[in-house]
C-alpha cells in the first residue's frame, strides 16, 4: 500500500522534549515559529472554541470537565453513560465510529481519555477500546478539522525503569511497557505522532500519574512509589486546560503529569513546564474526597 502524501506545507518534524532549551517547532503555515523558553512562556486563554472530552464521566474526565467549565471553555462530553454536570453530552461507545464523528463535529480541541483503564483481556477489552476505539477517535478528530488533540497515555509505559529506580525518567527515554494496557498506550503515542506529521494536527501525549478511582485510595497509600506518582483531580484538570491552551506551534510532544512527589521525582516534569506552563500544586492525598 503506498504511503500517503503529506498535506501541502506540513513539515516532517517533531518537537524534541529532550533538549535543555526547547527548539522552535514549525507549523503548517509558518516554518519559523518562535522558540518557547520556560522563562518567557505565558499561558494564554483558549480562543472561543469547542473542546470534546471522551471519557467525560470517568474520574479524570469529571475533573477535566469541572476545570474547563470553571474557566469558561465550551465543552462536549462523550462516554458510555451520561456525563454528570454536562447536559447534552453524547452517549456512545468507542467502537461506534459514527457516534464519535457526531460528537467531534465542530470541535477545535479533542481530549481523549476514554479507554479500558488498566490491564484486561486483550481481545475483548484492550483491542476494541484502546486500539480500534483510538482509531475512531483519531479519524473523528481529523474529519472534524480540530487543531489540537491531547492523548491520555500512562506512566506504565516506563514501568521497568521505575522498577529499577532509574529516576527521574525523561520523556525521550525508551519505553518499557508493563503489559498490554501500557503497550497499547505506546501505540497511541506513536500513531499520535503519525497523525501530527501526516495531517497537520497539534498532538500532545501525556503520560499520566495515578489518579485513583473510587476504591483505589488504599492501594496508593500502601506504596511509597505510588504516592510519588499520585495525580490529584485538581492537578489533572489544570493540566488538560493548559494542554488545550498551549501554542499550536507544538506539532507533537510527549510529557508527564503527576502531582508533587513526596520522596522521589519519578518522572521529569521539566518539559511539561517548559512546553505548557503547567506545574502541579497538590501532593498526596490532596484532592481526595
Amino acid at each position: 500500500m503506498p504511503t500517503p502524501d503529506l498535506p501541502p506545507n506540513v513539515p516532517d518534524t517533531t518537537l524534541s522534549t529532550g533538549d535543555k532549551s526547547i527548539p522552535s517547532t514549525p507549523t503548517a503555515t509558518s516554518p519559523h515559529a518562535p522558540t518557547l523558553h520556560p522563562s518567557t512562556f505565558t499561558l494564554q486563554p483558549p480562543p472561543p472554541s469547542l473542546t470534546l472530552v471522551t471519557g467525560s464521566a470517568g474520574c479524570i474526565g469529571q475533573a477535566v470537565i469541572r476545570e474547563l467549565l470553571a474557566r469558561g471553555v465550551s465543552v462536549r462530553g462523550f462516554d458510555r453513560v451520561p456525563t454528570p454536570g454536562l447536559p447534552g453530552s453524547h452517549v456512545g461507545d468507542l467502537t461506534d465510529a459514527a457516534a464519535l464523528r457526531r460528537a467531534a463535529e465542530g470541535a477545535q480541541n479533542v481530549i481523549h481519555l476514554a479507554a479500558t483503564p488498566d490491564d484486561a483481556d486483550f481481545m475483548t477489552e484492550i483491542l476494541p477500546n484502546n486500539i480500534i476505539g483510538l482509531h475512531h477517535v483519531l479519524e473523528a478528530t481529523r474529519l472534524a478539522g480540530a487543531r489540537r488533540l491531547v492523548l491520555a497515555s500512562t506512566g506504565q509505559v516506563n514501568w521497568w525503569q521505575r522498577e529499577r529506580t532509574e529516576h527521574p525518567i525523561h520523556p525521550d527515554e525508551p519505553t518499557t511497557p508493563r503489559y498490554w494496557y501500557a503497550a497499547a498506550k505506546v501505540f497511541a503515542e506513536g500513531i499520535g505522532q503519525g497523525y501530527a506529521v501526516t495531517h497537520g494536527l497539534s498532538v500532545i501525549a501525556v503520560r499520566l500519574g495515578w489518579c485513583p478511582r473510587p476504591g483505589q485510595e488504599n492501594d496508593v497509600a500502601a506504596l511509597d512509589w505510588a504516592k510519588d506518582l499520585y495525580l490529584s483531580p485538581g492537578d489533572a484538570g489544570r493540566f488538560f486546560h493548559a494542554a488545550i491552551c498551549a501554542p499550536l506551534t507544538i506539532r507533537y510532544a510527549v510529557v508527564y503529569a503527576t502531582s508533587r512527589h513526596i520522596r522521589l521525582p519519578r518522572f521529569d516534569l521539566g518539559p511539561t513546564k517548559a512546553l505548557l506552563g503547567w506545574e502541579p500544586r497538590d501532593q498526596w492525598p490532596d484532592g481526595l474526597a
